[in-house]
């Protein structure tokens, strides 16, 4: 089975469309000169800002928790986790970027002649997807990927020199992606990625306007985003979630109904914005409302009559859930199963909600 660590440092308004709160702040470099133009905006939403010639920003930001990304070009990007308790302005200190030592890795670093040609239809479908969504995405700019294969380790690496523009024409949004890198592992099969997108907008008739409507609903449902909000609401049952865990009986491989997964082993309300979740190392996430596409199930040879999405979670220690959605840390959750096969043009935004919700 495949599997994919989802690295996203790395998506609403609140339930009744109206609660926000501000982040303000100013950037400055080193020497604490303004950086005016500095790209302000959270990832995975359609929120964000440049600094004025002062390096001031303003934010209004939906309820829930939010990376914030700062980026300006010579400097290295900076990120920061944001959230309702944020009450005092930010000051955000960007470096400059080590251009010396950029030039060490690059030139080490073992990059591909037509590194697009070799492995552009591979990184599209470990990075974008193969799902209908996929089918219907393009990528604006391959130009600026940089593709390195580590003989040693058997990996491939890909890096973006600048933003990589991606057209979701099923979904309407153009996502502008600072890729970090992608890593796929020939050995294990393992591939991650690391990196900010940010979601805009794209324009269309209000026919076309109408199906990304309907297409984006289709796409929340049985989400990660769908679920964590669901955990978090104490509404998995209500939302269509069920969770299994490993039997614990020796050299059982069965997976069993977790009953309650609100009793306070798994599910710990901290504050009134945090929840904290301590699951067994794997359970299975089964979305009852909806079957599996048929793509998925002849990929992982599972029966056409397969009757729900299942998707797998491996779980380090403990995450926590705030009410947008939004977890941390990012690196808690390992994907498989549906979700692992959901990739890029699948997601949504933090900032959407499904209007029928």
């Amino acid at each position: 089975m495949k599997r994919s660590i989802l690295l996203l440092l790395v998506f609403l308004f609140s339930k009744t469309y109206g609660q926000q709160y501000i982040i303000t702040g100013k950037i400055t470099d080193t020497l604490q000169q303004p950086l005016p133009g500095a790209s302000v905006f959270c990832q995975n939403t359609t929120i964000g800002t440049a600094a004025n010639i002062t390096g001031e920003f303003k934010l209004y930001l939906p309820d829930g928790g939010y990376n914030l990304i700062v980026t300006f070009t010579g400097y290295q990007t900076q990120s920061l986790q944001v959230s309702n308790a944020n009450k005092e302005p930010l000051v955000i200190i960007l470096k400059p970027k080590e251009k010396e030592l950029e030039e060490v890795v690059v030139q080490n670093s073992n990059e591909v002649a037509n590194g697009w040609g070799k492995y552009g239809k591979f990184f599209s479908e470990n990075f974008i997807g193969t799902s209908p969504n996929a089918e219907k995405c393009s990528l604006q700019n391959p130009e600026a990927l940089k593709f390195l294969f580590l003989k040693k380790k058997n990996k491939l690496k890909v890096v973006g020199k600048e933003d990589i523009i991606i057209n979701n024409n099923e979904l309407g949004y153009r996502i502008k992606y600072k890729l970090d890198s992608f890593t796929y592992e020939y050995n294990t099969d393992l591939s991650g990625f690391l990196g900010y997108p940010f979601f805009e907008e794209m324009e269309g008739s209000d026919s076309l306007k109408a199906v990304w409507k309907k297409n984006r609903e289709k796409a929340y449902y049985g989400s990660r985003l769908h679920f964590m909000r669901a955990y978090y609401d104490s509404a998995l049952t209500e939302e269509g979630f069920a969770l299994e865990i490993k039997d614990t009986l020796p050299g059982s491989k069965k997976f069993l109904p977790l009953s309650n997964p609100y009793d306070t082993a798994f599910y710990n309300v901290l504050d009134s914005a945090n929840v904290e979740i301590s699951l067994p190392d794997e359970v299975k996430v089964v979305y009852k409302k909806a079957r599996a596409d048929d793509k998925f199930l002849a990929a992982y040879k599972y029966p056409k009559g397969t009757p729900h999405q299942t998707s797998a979670i491996t779980v380090r220690d403990y995450f926590i859930i705030q009410e947008n959605g939004f977890f941390f840390p990012q690196t808690a959750i390992v994907n498989a199963g549906y979700w692992a096969w959901k990739k890029l043009a699948d997601f949504l935004p933090y900032d959407y909600y499904p209007e029928s919700q």
